[in-house]
């Protein structure tokens, strides 16, 4: 049986997260969920009973605050919030994404600070389990009240409309409904708005862009120790007697994984002790730990921050049984999220920056430490890999532009009674990019040192590196003669994704 992971309204990890959107988890409601769940649902249904002023229950939304909603039609309004709120454009979010968010908004609604009926984070999670996925369009959020455009495409399938996708395949909710793969429910008082507020949209896409970066820095280290066995640099500046003294935890730990790829090194051996060789190499090799370390700190503040926000109630308003009380705040404000996506996206690119140095280094033949010309066999009529560091330096450059914070800008919406906003779903548009361009830049950076690693023989890398330089040859061989290289690229990148450069090097 597969993995499956328990809603209970206790915080998840983003190991969770990933294990549903990506590794194939189901999701499961607890069995004391509804017990914790009853103490707000039945202060929210007294609420309604009294004829109360309650924001969102007994009065409009946002702007509409104001406006008072009869008892009787506070069904209606849950109803009318889902449509209205539905305004979502774009091409539709990735499956993976819509997993967590499915999963994310079940387990906030689960904490029994909503008010709503177990039945809805049920709904929700039933939608995950049986691969019955909303379409949500990926543009329309300014990361203020939560998502909320795409939280109403999210839960409009709950009540039969919207569209859902099964087995690859977009259908509307009606159709759905007809061929037995959903059962509508009637919202009460209170739900529609639950169902929309939150920050869990921003959050998921955290939670993958954590474990895509972290995947990220530990390939750019593998392909650093590529790079320095190619150029033959050294490896004392991975000692860890220098990196003690600068205790960032990433510079250590880059510095250390670096260090046990280029262990037992042919190549460095044979230059070791020749202080001439290389008084001091480059930037970008010698201080690769000083830079994926900080990506690394980048990554784990992030991590931080995202595994708080696991355990948060992010729903407004919020309902305090204990108090008595249904607070009226702003905790669905997407900016402790906005930050940490764009201080990904920076840190990220970073990765992108310096590899693209340490590509370029070995392709110079004024600089490469004796390799051919852009490592052809045959400079001037074959190119070797010469457009390769361009489509490099296009990314990086692409990167440039994607990595200006989102989160320094603010729109105001609803008349401006949401007057500033965070844009933190925004910032996790574009982090995604950055992370697919940075990914490829490694690969090319693996491929270039594969090719210059070939020119040293019959020196040879440390045991680690040449793990490495068998898994890239085991899907690219070497480069004897001009070809098309854009799909071998494609496929060293697959490689980073998948996993498989985390398993030679005994990460996976």
């Amino acid at each position: 049986m597969g993995a499956v992971v328990s809603i209970t309204g206790d915080p998840l990890q983003i190991d969770d997260v990933i294990a549903v959107a990506r590794g194939g988890a189901k999701a499961e409601l607890g069995a004391n969920v509804a017990e914790r769940m009853a103490p707000a649902r039945a202060l929210v249904e007294k609420a309604v009973a009294s004829d109360s002023i309650v924001y969102g229950i007994t009065t409009g939304f946002g702007a509409l605050a104001s406006t008072r909603v009869s008892p009787n039609q506070a069904a209606d309004l849950q109803v009318n919030l889902l449509r209205s709120h539905a305004a979502g454009v774009g091409r539709p979010l990735p499956d993976e994404l819509v997993r967590a968010m499915l999963l994310l908004r079940a387990r906030t609604l689960s904490q029994g600070h909503s008010g709503v009926r177990p039945e809805i984070p049920a709904a929700l999670i039933d939608l995950l389990n049986r691969e019955v996925l909303p379409v949500v369009p990926s543009q329309g959020s300014v990361g203020a009240s939560g998502d909320l455009a795409p939280f109403a495409h999210l839960a409009l399938p709950l009540i039969g409309e919207g569209e859902v996708k099964v087995a690859g395949e977009v259908m509307n909710a009606a159709d759905a409904i007809a061929d037995g793969l959903l059962r509508p429910l009637r919202l009460e008082a209170k739900e529609g708005l639950s169902l929309l507020n939150g920050t869990e949209g921003m959050l998921a896409m955290a939670c993958l862009a954590i474990d895509d970066s972290h995947r990220l820095v530990r390939a750019a280290d593998a392909a650093c120790a590529m790079s320095v066995e190619a150029l033959t640099g050294s490896s004392r500046p991975f000692f860890p007697q220098l990196h003690r003294v600068r205790p960032h935890p990433g510079q250590i730990l880059s510095a250390a994984r670096i260090a046990r790829l280029l262990a037992a090194s042919e190549i460095d051996a044979s230059h070791h002790e020749d202080f001439v060789h290389a008084v001091q190499d480059a930037y970008s090799l010698r201080c690769a730990p000083q830079v994926h370390g900080a990506v690394f700190d980048t990554i784990e503040h992030a991590a931080a921050v995202a595994q708080r926000e696991l355990g948060s109630v992010v729903d407004n308003p919020i309902v305090f049984p204990e108090e008595g009380e249904v607070l009226s705040g702003g905790n669905f404000h997407g900016e402790p999220l906005a930050f940490i996506l764009d201080f990904l996206g920076i840190a990220v690119a970073e990765l992108g920056s310096i590899s693209e140095r340490r590509i370029d280094r070995m392709l110079d033949p004024e600089r490469s430490a004796g390799l051919p010309a852009f490592l052809a066999r045959s400079p001037g009529l074959h190119s070797g890999y010469m457009m390769s560091q361009y489509t490099a330096a296009a990314l990086v450059a692409e990167n440039r532009v994607l990595a200006h914070p989102a989160s320094v800008d603010s729109i105001p919406t609803s008349g401006s009674q949401e007057d500033h906003v965070s844009m933190g779903w925004g910032a996790g548009r574009k982090l995604a990019p950055i992370i697919m361009n940075v990914t490829t830049i490694i690969a090319i950076e693996m491929m270039i040192a594969a090719q210059g690693l070939e020119f040293r023989l019959p020196l040879r890398p440390g045991p680690g590196v040449r793990r490495l330089l068998e898994l890239v040859r085991s899907e690219v061989p070497p480069l004897d003669v001009d070809r098309p290289i854009g799909g071998e690229i494609e496929t060293v990148a697959r490689l980073i994704r998948s996993g498989a450069v985390d398993a030679a090097l005994g990460n996976g």
